[in-house]
């Protein structure tokens, strides 16, 4: 079959990087067949330049030219509840039932990525809900991201967000060595992430291995600390309705605030914790709300001191 030699176009699949219509008038493509070539029909029908399912690095180029996008890095070992945590958020913003302030759901480029991540929480007939797949440690080099839009109201502007959605064992072998070769996906979403969140399983802080995975989680709070140059942090507790013991508690807690004292706090879980609160689960709306009304550094800009409409003179003439 042809394949187009551009690394970020992925037509037939998908439509032309370069925007023809009729892939036979574009110069990238025509006379480019593998030896096994197969005709392809070639019509003006419109292909989408993406697929709906999880981005990639290089669909980051059309997500990105409204505005940069925030990625919102989710660390935490395997198991932890990360991708359930993006299903939750999803299947919430789906049945409305997300309260968000003074924002609304606007779009998503992968709606199919999406649904893979949820597909499983749903119930079906004769088949109860169950939780997402564990995420494979594949190798690669970056995570797979999963995209939101919303308008912001308050300011009358559409932001993106892109999702991780990354193994737990990149960033354990991040955790103990920054250089590793394991962890290269981990140190992609340190080095892009906008707003880090830090996942602690109380599932496995209470189980029989408690031990190894409070110190695997108190590794990982340090590593988080090394690298994260300024920017939002919060320690999410996964599986909020499960009981750990106090000093279990403390230790981590005591591990993320004794590196970075301003990190912020979350408890959630898809369990009800009462009557009329099985729609929302547990503390996932305050989470999202809070990544969502976080915002890059700034600078203001003084305001024009000319009285001219020219924009050439909006901020003074040259003086002789």
């Amino acid at each position: 079959m042809q394949k187009c030699k551009r690394q970020a176009c992925f037509a037939p699949d998908t439509g032309c990087d370069l925007g023809y219509l009729n892939l036979s008038k574009c110069s990238e493509w025509t006379g480019r067949t593998t030896p096994d070539s197969i005709d392809v029909e070639l019509t003006d029908e419109v292909l989408l330049p993406w697929s709906g399912s999880a981005l990639g690095l290089a669909d980051l180029g059309f997500v990105a030219g409204r505005a940069r996008p925030m990625v919102v890095g989710i660390a935490g070992p395997q198991n932890a509840g990360k991708t359930t945590l993006l299903g939750a958020w999803y299947l919430l913003l789906g049945r409305g039932a997300v309260g968000l302030e003074d924002r609304q759901f606007a779009g998503s480029f992968s709606l199919t990525g999406w649904e893979a991540v949820a597909g499983s929480l749903r119930w079906n007939p004769g088949q109860p809900p169950s939780f997402p797949p564990h995420t494979t440690s594949r190798s690669g080099r970056a995570p797979g991201l999963l995209h939101l839009s919303f308008w912001d109201a308050r300011l009358a502007r559409v932001t993106d967000y892109l999702m991780t959605d990354a193994p737990g064992e990149w960033f354990q072998r991040w955790s103990v060595n920054r250089d590793s070769a394991e962890g290269a996906g981990a140190r992609w979403v340190s080095a892009h992430a906008d707003v880090l969140l830090l996942v602690a399983d109380r599932e496995a802080l209470s189980g029989e291995n408690m031990g190894s995975a409070r110190g695997a989680l108190q590794l990982l709070a340090r590593r988080v600390a090394a690298e994260r140059r300024g920017r939002p942090v919060a320690l999410v507790w996964t599986k909020s309705d499960i009981e750990i013991t106090n000093q279990i508690e403390q230790s981590v807690r005591e591990a993320v605030r004794g590196t970075m004292p301003d990190a912020e706090e979350f408890s959630v879980s898809v369990v009800s914790s009462g009557p009329g609160k099985h729609e929302v689960g547990v503390g996932l709306v305050e989470l999202l709300n809070w990544i969502l009304a976080i915002r890059r550094p700034h600078v203001e800009l003084p305001s024009p001191s000319a009285t001219s409409n020219d924009p050439l003179f909006m901020f003074g003439a040259r003086t002789s």
